[in-house]
């Protein structure tokens, strides 16, 4: 539906985000040199071997011989770096370059990583309890890429967005109004069941996470539904720390 350009939201607490830009180098990396095979051929059942597949998760099926067999609860933190194909990737990365940044900035570098990683487990949980029996394998950060969207709505829904729309027309939009009109796309797909291919409840439940742990995992001070448009607070004094 929309693809994010840039926000106009200053960091306040952290110089740089750092786990922001790591994440996103880590994705591409694995895609390029692993998934891609730059540093040697790989094959599918390799890659997808660390893709989280439902029935293996939970427990009504084995892999196939041939795959690699990594434990199955540790794939629902592996498959969240792989990806399906560029398009993939590069729609990924694009949220969470636009988005996770104040996220980072508003919980601090460690607890973002821990509040990523969580998001990105319970999206692929509830897409294993939705389809239990499914063997194909979910891959992709879009869960957890949804948590950090749902966190940036509970913190910023006020900021404008430059959102490139239908993927053709630029607009300024607020915040709420995209991830609104993201959310109900996701909720959309699952009542038609027109699109079987994507994980829509790993998207929905990865927001749903993001959107309850920001408030638990916030710094002290930070609010929430900031009603600044600019997203710079008018009284408090900008703290820089490095946490």
């Amino acid at each position: 539906m929309f693809v994010p350009i840039a926000d106009a939201n200053p960091l306040e607490h952290v110089r740089r985000p750092y786990v922001t830009w790591g994440l996103v180098a880590l994705n591409v990396f694995v895609f390029v040199a692993l998934q891609r095979g730059a540093f040697g051929p790989v094959s599918e059942a390799g890659v997808l071997g660390f893709g989280a597949i439902p029935a293996v998760v939970s427990g009504i099926a084995i892999l196939p011989e041939g795959y690699e067999r990594l434990p199955p609860a540790l794939t629902l933190v592996s498959y969240m770096f792989l990806h399906g194909g560029w398009l993939h990737l590069i729609g990924n990365m694009a949220f969470l370059l636009v988005f996770a940044d104040n996220v980072e900035d508003a919980m601090g570098h460690g607890r973002f990583l821990i509040f990523y990683l969580l998001c990105g487990v319970v999206a692929g949980l509830v897409h294993v309890v939705a389809e239990p029996g499914s063997e194909a394998p979910l891959v992709g950060a879009s869960g957890a890429v949804a948590g950090v969207i749902a966190a940036y709505l509970v913190l910023h829904p006020n900021i404008r967005l430059w959102a490139l729309v239908l993927m053709k027309i630029p607009l300024r939009v607020p915040a709420y109004w995209a991830i609104g009109a993201w959310f109900g796309l996701q909720v959309w797909q699952i009542l038609s069941s027109s699109d079987q291919e994507t994980a829509w409840w790993a998207h929905v439940g990865g927001f749903l996470a993001g959107a309850v742990l920001v408030a638990l995992m916030r710094r002290p001070g930070v609010a929430l539904f900031d009603r600044d448009p600019s997203g710079v607070p008018s009284v408090r004094t900008p703290r820089r720390s490095e946490r």
